[in-house]
């Protein structure tokens, strides 16, 4: 077998000298410049441990130590199994001991008798390996985690199966007004108004039938029985083997607001222009009409008085349908104002 030239820095706790010159020679055998630091004691681990000047790729833990007991020997060892892994090397077969050590984070529990030098190199590589690609894992559930609870928008995860909440951010607590161990007993029923959980159900069952992701309008209900319109984005995962879906909801209710104020402005500067165009045309062609008749200076008196008349019903009329233009423009004004205000 090749010789491994990497410099794997090793902390090896070991009180017996003869266990530790074994153990050297094992690793010298496929390891060829071991970086080596020998304790004989629980007292030099914690000396070497608290100098933030070295770290160990590694350690190979014997537990019989003259200054603490096993058992506390691997509670202590519980915050050093965090940052490096740990290979126990023992004189004794203790398979339930072995299984509640490895269960708290041991990588490997060999027996000094059975312990061969190519098993013991495996076993580092191993527990090397699996100790980085844990480090990598928990890097990434942080990072999900760090987006998940920093977003500014409101995120929750729920059951696909069941609709209950499995876990929701800091923004949608503050914006639905429920703490988070609320959110955790409920469904997403319970933030929808009665009468839409039908619209609900069926956009479930398309989400389930989907292998894209989602995305919708619908009305969302705060605690305080505030009715919202949001749009939500989703996708499904996989949370400990069970089928759900992390939500983004994104609250539009002020923007739905807006389009419908625009709207309604729109309504009315159509009718202004109807007006203007249309309405406001025939009275003033009655009175250009009616001027052009007075100019004749053939016309008798009673005409031209009945004429005048009409041209002041015409006067008057043109000035009602300037009024009501200003009125209705006057609305719309009073609608920009209310928006820029929001």
């Amino acid at each position: 077998m090749k010789i491994d030239k990497n410099n794997y820095s090793i902390l090896i706790v070991e009180d017996n000298p003869g266990d530790y010159v074994l153990v050297e020679d094992y690793l010298s055998e496929h390891i060829q410049k071991p970086n080596l630091t020998h304790c004989q004691n629980y007292q030099e681990v914690q000396e070497k441990l608290s100098n933030r000047s070295q770290s160990f790729d590694i350690i190979l833990l014997d537990l019989s130590l003259p200054d603490i007991t096993k058992e506390e020997l691997i509670n202590e060892m519980s915050q050093v199994i965090l940052f490096t892994p740990v290979i126990v090397l023992t004189g004794y077969a203790d398979l339930d001991f072995a299984t509640s050590i490895l269960a708290k984070g041991v990588s490997d529990y060999m027996v000094k008798d059975l312990i061969t030098p190519l098993a013991l190199y495996k076993s580092i590589l191993y527990a090397m390996e699996r100790h980085r690609f844990t480090q990598r894992l928990k890097h990434s559930e942080k990072r999900y985690m760090d987006l998940f609870q920093l977003s500014p928008s409101p995120l929750w995860v729920y059951d696909l199966e069941t609709l209950q909440f499995l876990d929701v951010n800091q923004a949608a607590i503050e914006h639905y007004g429920y703490s988070k161990e609320a959110f955790l007993a409920m469904t997403l029923k319970d933030i929808r108004p009665e009468e839409d959980i039908p619209i609900l159900e069926e956009a479930v069952n398309a989400v389930r039938n989907s292998t894209e992701y989602y995305k919708n309008s619908f009305r969302h209900q705060k605690k305080d029985g505030t009715l919202i319109y949001v749009e939500i984005f989703s996708n499904k995962i996989d949370i400990n083997g069970k089928a759900a879906e992390v939500v983004l909801a994104s609250d539009i209710t002020e923007k739905l607001l807006q389009v419908q104020a625009i709207e309604a402005q729109n309504e009315k500067l159509k009718e202004i222009v109807w007006i203007q165009s249309h309405v406001v045309r025939a009275p003033v062609a009655r009175l250009l009409a009616l001027v052009d008749m007075i100019k004749n200076e053939t016309l008798p008196e009673t005409e031209k008085k009945e004429l005048l008349d009409h041209i002041e019903n015409s006067a008057k009329e043109v000035d009602s349908l300037i009024n009501e233009i200003v009125e209705k423009s006057e609305q719309v004004e009073e609608y920009i104002a209310r928006d820029l205000n929001k």
